[in-house]
């Protein structure tokens, strides 16, 4: 795809000239709901923005049944070439995946090269993964990506004969590459499993320390970087763009009832999400499933505000967290659509919250519900330790809250607002008994 805005900037007209100029093309068939294949063409359009590229033209294929050679048939391949030839598109996004087959067949017909939605998602997130963590995972999902397309790209090498002896030097350059990127996929996943093994290890430490864990999800732009930012004094990037944070980020906030909480901002997801990043982003999107509160993120001013709902829930039940406590955060209410579809969406949660990250509207409500759903998880304790047990002090004021304290007779009297969790653990000499 095209050069990243980053990349651009600075550039001469000449150069940002050079930006390839993309014919999308999406496919309409009869149970798809009104309008949604013109939004979801939208949608392909931000995301070859985000990868570079700008739109030349675009094209709503209605269809009783997919073709299985060429998805949407080889008289309309042949309508798309004539118009890319028209208009100076370089290249064709379809907005479903297509099998290898199919891209290699549309291709031939249209004399451009043809990126599927999948192959499009993982270019902008190979453009955005910053951390090693999140490079190895895009690479991940490219390979499987590319594993079942290797066939006919080496068709100009004369097939192997059979025979004794005829091995070896003579094996075929498919068969190579498959070899190379077979093993690539075994040791990047061994790598994987290192960070899920430390992430495990630091989720152990932040359990026995006492931390309750929260995940933002949502769609993409839904606002979950903004929201983040304002609650944990973060700086993440948030930008109108598809996408535009990757690797995930935690911030520790404290809540009004002094639980300390650890908020974590994660990728956002997207209808069609490819099937290889859910797969590859597993070690990160493990935080999603260890949470103990699900902050559901929804933009209640876009139009098909219920499918990218359901877009996130379906995705959600894909990484098992389907089961999960959810708070539905009614986001961008401060403009008027925002703030009249969120009335109808409430309806959809059992408990939901409206704000505008943007203005931070609704965020100190935000906060108090977070801290009901959390509630459990906190106790008062009242605390005897010796007040040269510079350790157990430590510990107590580190984990929780105190909310009182007197020194008297060699003895630190503390009254604690902590989670359940660490009081449990505190040694049963340190427990005042109510008289």
């Amino acid at each position: 795809m095209g050069r990243t805005r980053q990349q651009r900037d600075g550039r001469t007209g000449a150069e940002e000239q050079e930006r390839q100029r993309a014919w999308l093309v999406s496919a309409a068939t009869g149970e798809m709901a009104p309008g949604l294949a013109e939004e979801s063409l939208r949608e392909l359009e931000a995301l070859a923005q985000t990868a570079g590229a700008e739109c030349a033209g675009r094209t709503v294929c209605r269809l009783r049944t997919i073709q299985p050679a060429t998805y949407i048939g080889k008289g309309k391949a042949e309508e798309i070439a004539e118009k890319c030839r028209e208009n100076g598109a370089d290249i064709v996004l379809f907005d479903d995946d297509l099998s290898p087959a199919q891209g290699v067949n549309l291709a031939g017909l249209v004399g451009v090269p043809v990126v599927d939605r999948t192959q499009l998602i993982l270019d902008i997130f190979a453009q955005r993964a910053r951390t090693v963590e999140g490079r190895l995972q895009v690479e991940l999902a490219q390979l499987q990506y590319a594993l079942p397309r290797l066939r006919g790209l080496w068709t100009h090498l004369e097939r192997q004969k059979g025979g004794i002896g005829l091995k070896g030097p003579g094996e075929k350059q498919i068969e190579l590459d498959r070899r190379r990127i077979g093993q690539r996929i075994h040791r990047i996943g061994e790598l994987l499993e290192d960070v899920r093994r430390h992430r495990a290890e630091l989720r152990h430490g932040r359990r026995r320390h006492g931390w309750v864990q929260v995940a933002l999800v949502g769609y993409t732009n839904a606002g979950k970087s903004t929201l983040l930012n304002r609650l944990g004094a973060a700086d993440v990037l948030a930008d109108d763009l598809l996408f535009a944070t990757l690797d995930p980020t935690t911030r520790a906030i404290e809540l009004p009832n002094h639980q300390p909480c650890l908020l974590t901002d994660t990728v956002g997801f997207i209808r069609k999400l490819p099937h290889h990043l859910v797969e590859a982003f597993k070690a990160t999107l493990e935080e999603v499933r260890e949470a103990d509160l699900l902050l559901h993120v929804i933009d209640c001013s876009h139009p098909f505000a219920d499918e990218q709902i359901a877009a996130v829930e379906q995705v959600l039940a894909d990484l098992g967290a389907s089961e999960k406590p959810v708070l539905a955060v009614l986001n961008k209410t401060d403009v008027e659509r925002g703030w009249n579809q969120a009335t109808r969406l409430a309806d959809r949660f059992a408990r939901w919250v409206r704000i505008s990250a943007r203005t931070g509207e609704g965020v100190p409500r935000l906060l108090d519900e977070v801290a009901d759903a959390l509630r459990g998880g906190m106790a008062r304790v009242s605390l005897r330790i010796p007040a040269g047990d510079g350790k157990g002090l430590a510990r107590v004021f580190a984990g929780g809250h105190v909310l009182e304290q007197k020194f008297r007779a060699g003895y630190a009297y503390l009254e604690v607002a902590m989670p359940a969790a660490l009081a449990a653990g505190l040694p049963a000499e340190w427990i005042r008994r109510p008289r």
